[in-house]
């Protein structure tokens, strides 16, 4: 992996803290749930990025099985990847460096944890198993970065609309997991105008554009005050739309993790601000 000097850097650090990293135990009451702007799979070369994200991992237990909802994967009727150990990954990007095809992220087997999830589910809405999908980049490159030993099973659950009252319902069954141990997590990115980027922010050196600085303070208000009203109603009011999402995929995990809080309109914490190539990597902690 010598092609990307900054991840085997992390790794080296990461490793033996992950190692050392004590599991959760229900003595721990329930795990946080958790919106994570998880970026292309470049971020595996900020170096800040990667830090801040283990930093934040390492402040809580490591759960028993995680649960992650990607904007990569957009899919009614609701379904979870393959629960097999070892699926192989999605590479679902383009226009990268090659090294990044090479990359392996395997887990546990999480047959367990996805019989807990259809038993979360109504009777009217089943949940559907897709036996060969590995985990998107949306999921393993955060993942990758916070539990570097793939020692924990995941299972990736799809987005099966961009409405924020159902993804909210749908956050409130997967609720009593966190209970259980398991990590609930929406991965998307607080901003994500990818068209209407200019070149200077491709290469990193350009100011934050006024759209995406805009949501974001638009954004951290709102969850600060834990306005889940103001947040749901983006589309019309937010500012810097629609540069800010020009479709919804990025944004609306948000709401999955807000349903899954105890109490969805309560304040949250923004853990990691900033910008990367002018996108806003707004990530939170519900309370």
């Amino acid at each position: 992996m010598n092609q990307l000097p900054l991840l085997e850097q992390h790794l080296a650090a990461a490793v033996p803290a992950s190692r050392e990293q004590r599991v959760w135990t229900p003595e721990d009451g329930a795990l946080p749930s958790l919106y994570i702007s998880h970026g292309a799979p470049p971020l595996l070369e900020d170096a800040q990025w990667m830090r801040e994200l283990l930093d934040w991992t390492l402040e809580l237990p490591k759960p028993k099985a995680i649960l992650i909802v990607s904007a990569h994967w957009e899919q009614a009727p609701l379904s979870v990847s393959a629960t097999d150990a070892n699926t192989p990954l999605v590479y679902d990007f383009g226009g990268f460096k090659p090294v990044f095809w090479t990359l392996k992220y395997d887990t546990p087997d999480a047959s367990a944890l996805a019989r807990r999830i259809a038993a979360a589910m109504p009777d009217s809405e089943p949940l559907h198993e897709h036996t060969s999908r590995g985990l998107d980049h949306g999921a393993w490159v955060p993942l990758m970065v916070m539990y570097p030993l793939g020692d924990v099973p995941v299972l990736q659950l799809s987005l099966p609309t961009h409405d924020p009252d159902r993804l909210l319902e749908l956050g409130r069954r997967l609720r009593p997991l966190r209970d259980e141990g398991v990590l609930v997590i929406g991965s998307g990115f607080m901003t994500h105008g990818l068209p209407f980027l200019t070149r200077e922010h491709w290469t990193g050196h350009g100011r934050p554009p006024g759209w995406s600085a805009e949501f974001d303070a638009w954004a951290a208000d709102a969850l600060a005050r834990g306005d889940v009203d103001t947040l749901s109603r983006y589309a019309s009011q937010a500012p810097g739309m629609p540069f800010a999402h020009p479709t919804a995929e990025h944004y609306t995990p948000l709401f999955v993790t807000l349903g899954a809080a105890d109490q969805p309109d309560a304040p949250v914490r923004s853990v990691i601000d900033g910008y990367f190539m002018g996108l806003s990597k707004r990530s939170l902690q519900t309370a």
